[in-house]
C-alpha cells in the first residue's frame, strides 16, 4: 500500500479550502483518507499565518513511515524545513523560439 500526503479539496464553489491528508494513493482525491494533518486556504494572503496549518509531529511521523508528499505538500514541507525538496527540471519552453535560439548561440560563442 503506497501512502501519500496530499491535498483534498473542501469548501464551496469558487471558494476552495484544502485539507492536508494522508491517504492510500488508490483512494479518490476527495474520498477516503487515513488521517487529517492540517489545512491550506489559498484565498488568504501569503503572509497570513492562517493560510497553512500543519501538525508537524504527525507529518514527521508519516514521512518516517514512508509516506510520499505530493508536489504541493513537498513545497510546504520544504518551506517549513521538514523535508528538502529536490530541484525540478525547468526547461525554457515559455521563452519564444527566436529568443531561445539567440541565447543558445550566445552561450555557444561565449
Amino acid at each position: 500500500m503506497s501512502v501519500v500526503i496530499r491535498l483534498a479539496r473542501a469548501g464551496t464553489k469558487k471558494r476552495p479550502v484544502y485539507h492536508v491528508v494522508v491517504a492510500d494513493s488508490r483512494f479518490p482525491r476527495d474520498g477516503r483518507f487515513i488521517e487529517r494533518l492540517g489545512y491550506f486556504n489559498p484565498l488568504l494572503p501569503k503572509d497570513n499565518e492562517a493560510r497553512l496549518k500543519l501538525d508537524m509531529e504527525k507529518v514527521k511521523a508519516w514521512v518516517a513511515k514512508g509516506a510520499q508528499p505530493s508536489d504541493r505538500v513537498a513545497r510546504f514541507l520544504d518551506a517549513a524545513g521538514v523535508q528538502k525538496r529536490e530541484a525540478r527540471n525547468n526547461p525554457q519552453k515559455a521563452v519564444p523560439r527566436k529568443e531561445r535560439k539567440a541565447q543558445a548561440e550566445a552561450a555557444a560563442k561565449g
